[in-house]
């Protein structure tokens, strides 16, 4: 359908700081090897990333010979001083605590708040529906991360489920289908699916 467009979100593939349970926000780390052997057989029209390299990387393995637009909106929550710690290392911080029980009252000291970080991905947002509809798009893939992905389906889709209650695996990504005058509105989607990635097969 001509009046539909499809934004496809992917989440960057598995990473060693991801398997040690630490909070990677705008740090970096290395992809395990299992990231690296991912695959999809969709394809899409305009591709966009965040800048960091977990995510690049990502979007390079599956979507090779693609131009990427890169976003820094598109980054991860910025963790401050925990980022690289895990919860064993901050539980008995009381600031920690006081977050953890009212994350958008309390922020990471030297990192972002929850309405830093939303107002941020949110701007991002508006810049790839700008693009998909001046360049008249009908298949678009963003690879990004966890929470920026929970942000969007929380804000963009029919279940009206809130942030927290979005499970966003590693090596899965979801279709969002718009109407084009919903999409231009900032309205919900019409249909949510979701986009397994499979290993790539050898030989």
């Amino acid at each position: 359908m001509d009046d539909s467009v499809v934004v496809a979100l992917f989440r960057h593939g598995i990473t060693e700081e991801n398997k040690r349970k630490t909070y990677l926000g705008w740090n970096d780390s290395p992809l395990c090897p299992e990231s690296r052997e991912i695959s999809t057989s969709n394809s899409y029209n305009l591709y966009f990333s965040s800048d960091l390299p977990r995510c690049i990387t990502t979007a390079t393995i599956l979507f090779p010979n693609e131009d990427l637009n890169l976003l820094s909106h598109l980054r991860e929550m910025n963790f401050g001083k925990w980022e690289g710690k895990t919860y064993e290392e901050l539980k008995d911080l009381p600031l920690y605590k006081r977050w953890l029980s009212d994350p958008k009252s309390y922020s990471p000291p030297e990192g972002e708040s929850f309405m830093e970080f939303t107002t941020r991905v949110s701007i991002g947002w508006d810049k790839i529906t700008e693009a998909i509809l001046s360049q008249n798009i009908q298949r678009c893939a963003i690879v990004t991360h966890g929470g920026v992905i929970r942000y969007l389906l929380s804000e963009f889709t029919p279940q009206h489920s809130d942030f927290w209650s979005w499970q966003v695996p590693h090596h899965q990504g979801y279709e969002l289908v718009f109407e084009k005058e919903a999409l231009r509105r900032r309205d919900t989607c019409t249909l949510l699916r979701e986009v397994p990635l499979t290993a790539k097969e050898l030989g």
